[in-house]
This record gives C-alpha cells, structure tokens and sequence, in this order.
C-alpha cells in the first residue's frame, strides 16, 4: 500500500503546506482514493501525477472547509477530462447536498458519469462497511469534533495463493485439480471426495491496514479499530502546552494524545498531520518548529513517527515495513 500526503495544514494553507489531503493505493494498481478534499487538492493532484480517471472513491471525514472544499473542483474537472466511470463519495450527512448546491448553482447539472453517494455517520452506526471493491473493504468511525467526523479504515484485500501444505495433507494431486481450485471452483477427487477451494486457499501474504483520521480531540475513540493496523494517520494540529493556551473548544488532538493511544494499540508506525500554522518547517526564532511536534509525541510512543509534509509518498511492503519513497530513506532515519 502507499500514500501520499497532498495537504498537512490545519485551517488554511501556508506556503509549504496545502490544507487535507491524502492519497492512498494498492501496490502497482493504477486505481487510487482519495481522502478528504481541502480547497486547491486538483492543485496537489497535478503535482503527484494522480490521474482524476482512475480515481475510484473519495472518503471525506467532516463537512469543514478545510476537508471538502476542493470536492467540488476535482468533480468537475473530472467531468470535464471525460470521465465515464462512476465514482463514489463516502461522507457524512451534508456533503451531498453541499455537492448538489454547488452543480445547482454553477451549471454544472449534466456529468457524464454516475456519482454515488455512502452516507459514514449511518455505515459507523451500523458497523458496515462504507466501501468494497477488488482491492480494498474500508470502515468508517466515529470520532469528536465540533461537527460530525469520521477516521476510515483501509483494508487491503491481497490476492489468494494455494497453501501448498493443506494440499499434500488431503492428497490433492498436483496438475489440473490445483489449478481448478486455484480458480474457485470446487474438485472431486478419485475417491470421491470433495474439496472446496476454502479448505486450501489463503492469502498470498498478510494484509495490510491504514486509519486515516479526521478531526478528532478523542484518540482513545479508535483504540478498538487500531487492533492489527500498521498505521495510523492522524491530526496533531498543536503540542499540548499551546492546546493549555488556545482552550479545548476547537477540538483537536496534541501529538502526546495521539501517541498515547498509538502506543496503547501497539501500532509500529505513526504519522501525524493537519500542524497548526504556528509551525514552520524552519524559519525565524519567533515562529514555532514542527519538530517539537515529534519531540512531544515521542515522549509517549516508542514506534516509529513521521511527521507528514506536502507530496511525500510513503509505502508498506508486504512484510508491513513503512519506507517513504519518494527519497528512498526508512522514515525511522528522518520521515
């Protein structure tokens, strides 16, 4: 699986960072999501070479600007390049009617292909999936915000491979019968016995997880999602001594929050995002330094931690090691 950040601000873009914005695939699969939308997100997709037509589903996490305001633009665009496919958005409660508003009032009535929208706040409710195709099967959860806003869950579905051992054990001869089962289908040996192609088949290696979080000042709210899930995503938009000064009522998260739940869970890999703009990659001694951010959260979490920025590509192999890619370093020497 690999994911690239298209925006890690908090509020409004700064000149590193755009506001929310992730993509996420599967392995050499062209077909792509994409979670959340902030204002200018078609900007960061021309940049990372994401192709609007093989986007297959979009995740949005709250009805806040900073998350949505570029959905319409990415339709639209989409429409305009000649896009068939139909696409699903996967959203709470005001995200469609905000879509519906915006082609009302924007002529934008006719596109030439299906949009399909999956309400998260019911999905969540009814611990249902929001989304399934090939690929991947994604959950969505509820979290706390000053709005309703909801973390999803990508689950890689990997391709199946015959288990070598079960086979020799029931006495399947190795040639056509393997290669039927291998397909689905179930076989009938010479002594009459049946053998389903579940008795034989597993999959070709572990599947891989990722939560992306929305907005939320209660981590410990996805400590039961986190079981077995090789990272999580999530906002830190402020260390916890400026969350001491600004008051609780936005409703974020600090990095020591989110660490503590990622260390309760055991999850190894750990990527916060969505900074305040108080911080700065680097610059002046008045502004704040986003590596207090890993600083605070590694006083809590013994994993490894990446601290996201703009157009960086990230990947977990299929032993569910994380690398970023885009420079070829492991993120534990300086992700």
């Amino acid at each position: 699986m690999h994911m690239t950040f298209l925006g890690t601000s908090a509020g409004v873009p700064t000149r590193q960072r755009n506001v929310s914005g992730l993509a996420l695939g599967v392995d050499h699969h062209r077909d792509w999501y994409l979670v959340d939308a902030g204002e200018g997100t078609q900007h960061q997709l021309l940049r990372s070479g994401h192709s609007l037509a093989r986007l297959r589903a979009i995740f949005i996490s709250h009805v806040h600007g900073d998350h949505c305001y570029g959905l319409p633009g990415i339709i639209a665009s989409a429409n305009m390049s000649g896009r068939k496919t139909p696409l699903t958005i996967c959203a709470p409660d005001g995200i469609e009617q905000y879509v519906n508003a915006v082609r009302k009032y924007t002529d934008l009535h006719t596109l030439r292909y299906p949009l399909h929208f999956v309400r998260s706040d019911h999905c969540a409710a009814e611990q249902a999936l929001v989304y399934q195709d090939e690929n991947v099967s994604v959950s969505a959860h509820a979290l706390s915000h000053r709005v309703p806003s909801f973390a999803y869950r990508f689950e890689e579905l990997p391709a199946s491979a015959l288990d070598h051992s079960k086979l020799e054990a029931l006495a399947v001869p190795r040639g056509p019968l393997w290669g039927q089962l291998q397909q689905g289908q179930v076989v009938t040996l010479a002594d009459g016995r049946k053998i389903n192609p579940q008795q034989v088949i597993q999959p070709a290696w572990k599947a891989r997880r990722v939560i992306v979080g929305g907005d939320n000042d209660q981590p410990e709210l996805l400590l039961n999602a986190l079981k077995n899930v090789n990272l999580l995503i999530h906002e830190a938009t402020f260390t916890d001594d400026i969350l001491q000064h600004v008051g609780p009522q936005y409703m974020h998260s600090t990095a020591s929050m989110v660490a503590k739940i990622a260390e309760r869970a055991g999850t190894p890999y750990l990527a916060l995002t969505h900074f305040s703009q108080r911080y700065r990659n680097c610059g002046r001694d008045d502004k704040r330094q986003v590596e207090e951010l890993r600083r605070e959260a590694a006083q809590h979490f013994n994993g490894s931690i990446i601290l996201a920025k703009d157009f960086d590509r990230y990947e977990i192999d299929r032993t569910g090691e994380l690398k970023i890619v885009n420079n070829k370093e492991e993120t534990k020497n300086g992700g």
